[in-house]
């Protein structure tokens, strides 16, 4: 069965098209895809990881069978697809904790979440304000479709603006790899990402993300990541999200670092 728009198919019994969120995009999805094609022959992906909210407009446009989410949609997303006949069906799939790290030679051992909004917002601006060995800090935060982005906002900054100083990167991996190489860098990173080389994961107000942690929410910058599908998914999408929510997806689920639902 095809199932297309403008001669674009988005869910033919063998493709799926997956758009959206980088935090689930860049590791997890494609690995959960690898293992449904084992057990599926005959269905490909095509996967694109650059922001949640490429997912939800991808979804509007009808141009993805699946959107991924590291945030819920926002009621104009929801709006707009109602006006283009689109019902956004939403589908938790993973937790995760969403980890602020700084250079491994960083001397700071933790950080209040009062620090960490100061931090990102841009009101303090050097590490010997929060004890540390001195050295103007260098915030690293991802862009502005990241849905990572608008919860780290909402979840560590009392929804106030980063600041204007920030640098920002297209993926986790990107943060990761900026705070691994400058000494005086900081950034935030999902659970999954959080092995890089040359940074480590600072405790907030003494918890650390982990899996016990994020369920329990003892946690502060705990959250849910998310698929989406225009009305209740059907055919081959819908067994990639059983597969997904189910025994097998959630073993990878947690294999790559996230914190399974179940």
């Amino acid at each position: 069965m095809l199932i297309g728009i403008g001669g674009l198919s988005i869910a033919r019994a063998d493709t799926i098209v997956v758009k959206g969120s980088d935090t689930l995009g860049a590791k997890l999805v494609p690995q959960l895809a690898e293992q449904f094609k084992a057990q599926h022959p005959g269905t490909s992906f095509d996967i694109a990881a650059e922001g949640s909210a490429t997912g939800f407009a991808a979804l509007i446009d009808k141009t993805a069978a699946i959107g991924m989410a590291s945030r819920p949609a926002k009621p104009e997303e929801i709006a707009n697809g109602k006006a283009k006949g689109v019902e956004m069906k939403e589908i938790v799939v993973a937790y995760d904790g969403i980890a602020v790290i700084v250079n491994a030679a960083n001397p700071i051992k933790s950080l209040t979440k009062k620090q960490v909004e100061q931090i990102f917002t841009g009101e303090i601006i050097d590490w010997s304000a929060v004890g540390g060995s001195g050295g103007k800090i260098s915030v690293y935060t991802r862009n502005t479709s990241s849905g990572t982005y608008a919860e780290f906002k909402e979840l560590a900054m009392k929804k106030r603006d980063y600041a204007p100083t920030s640098q920002k990167l297209a993926g986790n991996e990107q943060i990761a790899q900026e705070v691994g190489r400058n000494a005086n860098g900081t950034g935030y990173v999902g659970l999954a990402y959080t092995k890089a080389l040359g940074i480590k994961v600072l405790p907030i107000d003494g918890a650390s993300p982990s899996k016990e942690s994020v369920l329990a929410k003892t946690y502060p910058y705990a959250r849910p990541t998310f698929f989406y599908t225009n009305g209740a998914p059907r055919g081959v999408v819908k067994e990639f999200i059983d597969f997904t929510v189910g025994p097998d997806g959630q073993k990878i689920v947690e294999q790559v670092g996230f914190v399974p639902i179940k």
